[in-house]
């Protein structure tokens, strides 16, 4: 019997542009169906169990990625992909193979032919190319901190404070109404802390981006950074100047 196909891409020309060149360059190839969306792929994945599956990664309704969470080793997967990144790594991990968007013949004719030789072989389980091929999770910064203010314990959200100041075994904790400890080292947080939202500027200051009112030069020439609605200065050391190039 002649080998099956599903083509699941939800740019109707590139679509049909599939099914044109593998009718040229397979043409033993069955196309049995398309789908211009992720939720009519599954449905005609368990309808008809194709050999073969071109599945799009970026696609409404069900990605090409939760797509193929359900195929299992019931089909081999062609991943179709604007991003080379997402391919290279899908490919890599064992994939069948990978064709970058736009789609040329010489590439589609390179991936006809390892689908022919990987025929005779049952389809390999798909589940160690997800995870590569799947995006990060975004990463879950820290969102507050418990502080000491004399004998009394404060919860102080990352948003109220206007920066870090390392002090001996303790970091300051400083925000508009006061300041409160924390045994936790400045490198510590400098980890924890989104480096979108805190510039380290110094080995012992950490401001908040968003308390910067601008940068000076002191009576030395060193960089200092203003703060708004505050009177002191931070030191910038030379190693951090970069930072404040643009401004």
């Amino acid at each position: 019997m002649n080998p099956t196909a599903i083509i699941a891409e939800d740019e109707a020309t590139l679509r049909h542009q599939l099914v044109e060149q593998l009718g040229q360059l397979w043409p033993e190839l069955n196309v049995v169906a398309e789908a211009a969306d992720g939720i009519a792929a599954l449905r005609l994945l368990s309808e008809h169990r194709p050999d073969i599956l071109f599945l799009d990664i970026q696609m409404p309704g069900a990605t090409g990625l939760e797509v193929a969470r359900q195929v299992g080793s019931r089909s081999r997967v062609v991943f179709v992909t604007a991003y080379d990144e997402h391919a290279v790594a899908a490919f890599e991990q064992g994939a069948v193979d990978y064709v970058l968007k736009p789609v040329t013949p010489a590439r589609l004719f390179t991936t006809v032919q390892r689908l022919k030789e990987r025929l005779a072989s049952p389809p390999p389980r798909l589940d160690a190319v997800l995870q590569a091929v799947a995006p990060a999770p975004p990463r879950a910064y820290l969102r507050w901190i418990n502080a000491s203010v004399g004998q009394n314990l404060r919860l102080i959200t990352v948003d109220e404070i206007l920066y870090f100041q390392a002090d001996n075994k303790y970091t300051s904790v400083v925000t508009a109404d006061g300041e409160a400890l924390i045994r936790k080292p400045l490198k510590e947080l400098a980890d924890e802390l989104d480096p979108a939202q805190f510039w380290q500027i110094h080995r012992s200051t950490m401001v908040s981006v968003a308390a910067i009112a601008g940068v000076a030069r002191d009576f030395r020439g060193r960089m200092v950074v203003r703060l708004k609605g505050r009177s002191e200065t931070l030191q910038v050391s030379d190693s951090y100047t970069h930072l404040f190039r643009q401004m």
